[in-house]
């Protein structure tokens, strides 16, 4: 089912004669048949053979009939059973969503505010005002060249001040390779250093390691004034390792990039401390597992420990690999999916993206311990839906072998009368209506199919007998049902026929071709057997849509081949018309009109000077003053415009509007009108056709500008014009940017 957009118009009322005649004879049928089941059901039928024998029941085709229904029940049944075992099973896999999603963002947190309490360490050394001052006084000692001199027992205090912050913040280290009393080099693993603004030690804790390869790399590299961060790494002892920097500005200055007096740089061994952090406390869930991982190219890096005992940065897997939970967390973090994990596992994991280090956290369970407490459950639930479904089976065959007596086969007799004679009238009313070329269903106060036509079948590419029972969005979508179902609704609530046009696109089409749709929605009377219900009739109108455009394109092209001519016979007055015709539009909007009347509006605007082509061209054409008897000639032929046009169709009253164009607010007209008498278009094209003739220039005087061509038209209130039209000229010019929109009438002819 392709689903109706763009537009839905509610038009209230009754249907045409020909639709309602033939809606007439299917509620009739349909009431008919409600009653005939009634009927049936409350006396009881003889039947006979046309030999005048009774018609006797065979009970084995009976029973095999019956079993075949309990066969169906019960297949339908199953079905229903897994259907609502595997919802329930997706409704514990959600729950599981959220559980995952609370342990990461704790997580996340955790590792985030460890990141940031790193270089919190850093910041304070950094904002220390005595080191500031003197690296300040060192990088001023350096302009003079006087450096040396200036490095004197302040790098003590320095040094103990580093070794301080190292000692109760985690970056106090150790030393690589034996403690022995021998000449062996050892090398620093952790520690803090202080360096000038040309990137010089100038005070460092004893286990700092020194700047040199990837250390050193980190440091020059580093933007002027911005704090940076060297990833997780392994370190010379083959442990993880991270090295933090922040700048150090000069004593009251700016915190500008030409500020920066030095840079103290903080390495340090990455352990527990930090790994402990991705521990959920109270969690129950063996398998339960968050991890840090990382892009690498075209690998995934897992930074933190694992479950199978793999210690850090020691286990890398290609980012292809299918259904990786860790390739998942790298490419769509904040997801949720059921993935394998490194140890090829089914789990379900969800991700975070941290903000402060180019790594993803992913926390991630096995789905076999997740999910094991409601798979039980659910199969237990399973076996006893099914051994319930069987029960009810057999209870059933049990009363049905009970039941067969001989007043039962006479029941049934009547019964099977009954339901022939229902079908009979079902095939007629079916056969009625496939014989329609529009799709026709019924819809219940639940909108559910309960009957549908041989075009319905098709456009929605269904069998009819599949439909019903059937939600409208089941069959129709989601979209298009909320289309039908607020006209439906409305329909049952107030007992009221309604009309709806929808306008279908190309993409939304069986064969791509655009389609206008008018769906017909007529209430069902009710029984006590069935529930209120919509009967819904579809029509294609889409040629007569097309018609309709073809007819105005027509007319409008006709309309300018006529401003045309006029502006030929009469170039003082070129673009007159056509600027008549988009004042008058603007003026009916600005006035609340509809679309019917602000374009009959506009095409009388155009149209006012039709009948110039009856005035002679010296007369149109003259720079003179014109007489009494050639100002009449002009005015009838303005006159003549309506009978030059009469006969013509037009979706409002043009050829009316142009009769009364010239027609006076106080009853002066040549017609004697008055007031509201006058209609609002004539009077709406009056006032734009005044406007326009006094912002253009003529041959005996110059053209006004808008606040004066105003002040003239408002002299004439009352007397020719209608106020609330010049009033909603002026609201126009002033308040919706009709001065810029018309601003090329005031340019020079």
């Amino acid at each position: 089912m392709r689903v109706p957009q763009v537009k839905s118009v509610c038009i209230h009322g009754a249907p045409d004669s020909v639709l309602k005649g033939f809606l007439t004879i299917v509620v009739n049928i349909i009431d008919r048949t409600l009653r005939t089941v009634e009927a049936e059901r409350a006396m009881s039928i003889s039947v006979m053979t046309p030999g005048g024998r009774w018609r006797k029941q065979n009970p084995s085709v009976q029973m095999a009939g019956l079993a075949a229904i309990l066969l169906l029940a019960a297949v339908v049944g199953v079905a229903l059973v897994v259907r609502f075992v595997d919802a329930e099973r997706d409704r514990e896999i959600r729950a599981w969503q959220a559980k995952l999603g609370i342990v990461a963002d704790s997580r996340l947190r955790d590792v985030e505010t460890w990141n940031e309490q790193q270089f919190a360490v850093l910041t304070g050394l950094a904002e220390n005002a005595s080191l500031q001052l003197y690296l300040t006084e060192l990088a001023v000692a350096a302009d003079r060249g006087s450096a040396a001199e200036a490095e004197r027992s302040e790098v003590g205090y320095l040094r103990n001040l580093l070794v301080v912050t190292a000692d109760g913040s985690g970056f106090a280290g150790r030393f690589s390779g034996p403690d022995v009393n021998a000449n062996v080099n050892r090398v620093g693993l952790s520690g803090l250093a202080l360096l000038n603004r040309d990137g010089r030690v100038i005070a460092a804790t004893p286990t700092m390691p020194p700047i040199e390869g990837e250390l050193y790399r980190f440091v020059a590299d580093a933007p002027p004034g911005q704090r940076r961060l060297l990833d997780l790494h392994l370190g010379v002892a083959g442990t993880p390792t991270m090295a933090f920097l922040a700048p150090i500005f000069a004593v009251q200055g700016d915190r500008q990039v030409s500020d920066q007096v030095g840079t103290v740089v903080g390495v340090r061994e990455v352990g527990d401390d930090l790994f402990s952090l991705l521990e959920q406390p109270g969690t129950v869930q063996q398998s339960l597992e968050t991890i840090l991982v990382r892009r690498n190219g075209a690998a995934i890096e897992y930074l933190s420990p694992l479950l199978d005992g793999k210690p850090p940065l020691r286990r890398t897997m290609a980012a292809d690999t299918p259904e990786l939970a860790a390739g998942f967390a790298v490419t769509s973090p904040g997801g949720f999916a059921m993935a394998r994990d490194y140890r090829d596992r089914e789990v379900l994991v969800t991700a975070r993206k941290l903000m402060t280090a180019p790594w993803t956290l992913f926390t991630k369970v096995d789905g076999e311990e997740a999910l094991a407490d409601s798979d039980n459950r659910l199969d237990r639930l399973l076996w006893i839906l099914l051994l319930s479904i069987a029960l009810v089976t057999a209870g059933m065959i049990a009363v049905w072998r009970h039941g067969t007596s001989r007043r039962a086969s006479e029941a049934a007799a009547r019964y099977r009368e009954a339901m022939h004679l229902l079908e009979q009238q079902r095939d007629f009313l079916t056969l009625l209506t496939d014989s329609q070329p529009n799709a026709i269903y019924i819809l219940d106060d639940q909108s559910r199919f309960s009957f549908a036509n041989a075009a319905a079948a098709d456009q929605f590419e269904c069998a009819a007998d599949d439909m019903k029972g059937k939600t409208l969005t089941s069959v129709m979508g989601p979209a298009a049902a909320k289309v039908y179902q607020p006209l439906n609704e409305a329909t049952l609530r107030d007992n009221t026929p309604r009309s709806a046009v929808h306008t279908l696109t190309g993409e939304e089409t069986a064969d791509g071709r655009d389609r206008i749709i008018q769906t017909l929605h007529v209430p069902l009377p009710r029984s006590d057997d069935i529930e209120r219900a919509v009967l819904v009739i579809e029509e294609n109108i889409t040629e007569a849509i097309t018609e309709r455009v073809r007819r105005e394109r027509t007319l409008k092209s006709l309309v300018r081949t006529l401003l045309t001519v006029i502006d030929k016979r009469d170039p003082h007055a070129a673009d007159h018309s056509s600027r008549v015709a988009r004042v008058a539009h603007a003026i009916a909007e600005e006035m609340g009109e509809d679309d019917v009347m602000a374009e009959t509006a506009s095409i009388a605007g155009s149209l006012l000077n039709v009948g110039k082509i009856l005035v002679p061209t010296d007369v149109l054409t003259k720079n003179e003053t014109l007489s009494a008897e050639e100002l009449t000639r002009i005015r009838d032929g303005i006159n003549a415009s309506a009978d030059l046009l009469e006969g013509l169709e037009f979706d409002g009253p043009v050829v009316d509007t142009l009769r009364q164009a010239q027609e006076r607010w106080d009853g002066t007209g040549p017609g004697g009108r008055t007031g509201a008498d006058i209609l609002i278009t004539s009077r709406i094209v009056a006032a734009a056709n005044a406007f326009v003739a006094l912002v253009s220039p003529r041959a005996h005087r110059d053209r006004h500008d808008f606040d004066a061509a105003i002040e003239i038209m408002l002299g004439q209130v009352g007397a020719s014009l209608d106020r609330s039209v010049v009033a909603a000229l002026v609201n126009h010019l002033d308040n919706r940017g009709g001065r810029e929109e018309w601003a090329e009438f005031l340019d020079a002819a």
